[in-house]
Formats: structure tokens, sequence, C-alpha cells
């Protein structure tokens, strides 16, 4: 989750919505659709409306990482991390049986299955640091973008940046040691992965309660939030429904593609394919070289599920804030804050590559793929986490405290 869903303006109680935003967002969203359906495939549309709903329930949710795990560290409160945990349960019951099947629906099914390394502990450190300079994670960067941040799109360029450079150094990390890609839907079976999963985000959901009890003395479910006059249409939606609709999209997107949601490797692509514009031979990288990327890197970029997710989630996030009206673009950006959008952008990009996957497509849907990598993911992103919070005041950046009702 990136700044935007800490920081929402009281909006009042009456239908107030921005039009103009509103208005280009959905034709751009139904054009995209005629469009991708005519010269790609009905799927391939279908996935763009996934990513749309995905942009829409990740700010109306405000549902993310970046703000839910620096608020657990610098303030003890724990209500994101267990909305994460409740969304991760949710996707093991629902995931594993299809994986552990091979199919879904009649179509064949894979996870995001990963090495589990040194590259992994490396990337998601860095990205973890990343996360809180820059302002959001991979999905977080998206939503707000879309959301009308104007910062996160300093943070989104050198997020791309930092991709494609991690795509030359590839083969220096992929050296270093590391456990062979290991599923424990296959090693443990489907009941034990399921028991020894669910366990976990038992375990970490009960720890984010004794420490939120023992610093306050009492629990925040949700953070409080402004009312509206309609708050499904217009949000704010409760964390729990935020979760409900990130695995069942997810969900979506497994069934529709194969494999679950994903967000970074698109940025990898369009960097890529920016930097071969400017008469850099990226093809013959050997992260290119490589039979499925140098598919990717030779198609258009509408062929790539990640990259019509990914511009989805920016116009449904465009439509939830313009439904909000809170669709309001600020142009001017402290220095500072602008340089810790730069690094932090470059060091999410960068880690992305290394960790193979992002908050979403290493930790969310590795762990629902079963994945060891993804818990790894976790432990060093975290931990990245609480550098990257330390850092955040030298930059000019808050670190925000929730209040109790009444406190």
């Amino acid at each position: 989750m990136s700044d935007l869903a800490t920081s929402l303006p009281r909006v009042p109680r009456r239908f107030d919505i921005n039009p103009k935003p509103l208005g280009a967002a959905l034709l751009l969203i139904a054009l995209g659709a005629v469009y991708l359906a005519q010269t790609v495939s009905g799927r391939q549309a279908a996935l763009y409306i996934v990513g749309t709903l995905l942009g829409l329930s990740l700010y109306h949710a405000a549902f993310g990482f970046t703000s839910a795990w620096r608020v657990f560290i610098a303030d003890g409160r724990g209500a994101g991390l267990r909305a994460q945990m409740l969304m991760l349960a949710l996707g093991v019951l629902l995931f594993f049986p299809a994986l552990a099947a091979g199919t879904l629906f009649g179509r064949p099914v894979v996870g995001l299955v990963a090495p589990a390394g040194t590259s992994v502990l490396v990337g998601a450190f860095m990205f973890g640091i990343g996360m809180q300079l820059g302002g959001g994670c991979a999905s977080g960067t998206l939503y707000t973008v879309g959301g009308g941040s104007t910062r996160m799109i300093v943070t989104l360029a050198a997020f791309v940046i930092g991709s494609v450079v991690a795509t030359a150094h590839m083969p220096f990390w992929t050296a270093l040691p590391s456990l062979k890609p290991l599923s424990m839907v296959t090693t443990l079976g489907l009941g034990w992965a399921i028991a020894l999963n669910l366990l976990m985000f038992a375990a970490i959901a009960a720890l984010t309660v004794w420490v939120e009890r023992r610093r306050h003395g009492q629990l925040i479910d949700e953070p409080q939030r402004p009312p509206h006059a309609s708050p499904w249409l217009h949000g704010p939606w409760p964390l729990f429904v935020g979760a409900i609709a990130l695995v069942l999209l997810n969900f979506a997107t497994l069934a529709l593609s194969g494999r679950p949601w994903g967000v970074t490797s698109a940025f990898a692509l369009w960097g890529a394919k920016i930097f071969a514009a400017l008469g850099i031979d990226v093809a013959n990288w050997p992260y290119w070289a490589a039979h499925a990327n140098a598919g990717a890197l030779a198609a258009p970029v509408t062929h790539d599920v990640t990259t019509v997710m990914d511009i989805g989630i920016i116009l449904g996030a465009m439509t939830a804030a313009a439904l909000a009206g809170r669709y309001a673009p600020v142009w001017k950006v402290p220095a500072r804050s602008l340089i810790a959008a730069v690094v932090g952008g470059l060091m999410l990009g960068y880690g992305a590559r290394l960790a193979y996957g992002c908050n979403i497509g290493a930790y969310f849907s590795g762990i629902v793929s079963g994945s060891l990598h993804g818990w790894l993911w976790l432990v060093a992103a975290f931990a990245g986490n609480v550098l990257g919070t330390r850092l955040r005041p030298l930059f000019g950046l808050e670190v925000e405290r929730i209040r109790a009702n009444g406190c």
C-alpha cells in the first residue's frame, strides 16, 4: 500500500465525483477491452477487465503492504497485517487444490514457484527498503499512479529502469547459492501444505495481536477512514472486503491465464523495449535471450498478460479515485521526496527481479502457489521495511501513528 492510503482527505457526505477523469477512465477501459478482444483474444480482454477490478479494489479498500507494514513496525498496529494473513489463508484454500490437480475449469494451471536463495534474500531486502522510500509496493505504485499521485509517477519510472538494469545482471545473481524451486503442495501433499500454511498465518496474526495489545492495550481492527454517502461505490471498503476481492480476482487470473497474478515482469519488459528503441542491444542479454523472454520482447506489449493487467490496474484506480471525488493531482513535490522516489523506485525494480517477484508475484502469489521462496521473500522484505521506515525521516517522509477512537 502506498502513502496515499493513509492520508485520505475528508470527503463530504454527498455524491461527489470527478466527472472528467471518470469519463476518461471508463472510455479507456471500454476501448482497451474492445481492442484486445479484436486484436489478441477475448481472454486477454477479460484479464484487462480483471486488472481494472484489481485497481478499483486496491484503491477503495486502501489495501496494500507498504503503510500496513510501516504502521506495524513504527506503531505496533497490526490490522493491515492481519488482513494480509486473511487474504493469504483464503488464497491457499482456493489455490492449493487447483494447483495440486494441475487444472482449473479444464485449463492447465501452474503456480509461481521460484528458487529460494541468495538473490531472493538480497532482492527482497532491497525491495523492502524501496517500498518505504518509494512510497509504495508494486501494486501500490500502480494504483496510486492511477489515483492521481504525481510523485508515484517518478517512482514508477525509476521502478522500470531498475527492473531492466537488473535483467542485465541476472547471470551473476542466479549463479549464487540457492535451493531448487520447491512447492509445498508437491513436497508435503495437499492436506499438510494447507495445514502448515494456515498455522503460519494464524501465528503471524496472533503475534500482531500480542504486539498491539502490549503496546496500546487494545486493538484497532480498521484504521479511521472518512465516511462517504455510498461507501461501496465510492469507498472506503473494510480491509477484509479488500482481502476477499484480491483473492477472488487473483483466482480469476489463474483461471484465465493459467498462472497467478504478477506485476513487475511487465516493468522489465517496458524498460527493455525502451532500451532497445534507444539502440541498446538488450536482446542478446542472457535474460532476454531465454525462449520465453525473447518471445515477450519481440511481441507487442498488448500480448503480455502482465502488461494489460497493469494498465487495467491504473485505470481501475483512476475510476475509483474519480468516483470518490479524490482525483486531484498535485504537481509540486518537495525535492527530498522526489529523491526518495527515485532511489526507492530503483531499489524496487532491481530488487523485484532478483527476488523473482514483488509483494504480489513473490509474496502473495508465491505463497498461495506453495513456493518456499514466497516465505523467504516475506522475511527479507520485512527486514528491509524496518530499515526503510527508519530512513524515511531523512527524506522528509512521514512515519504515521494510528490513534484509537476517542484517543
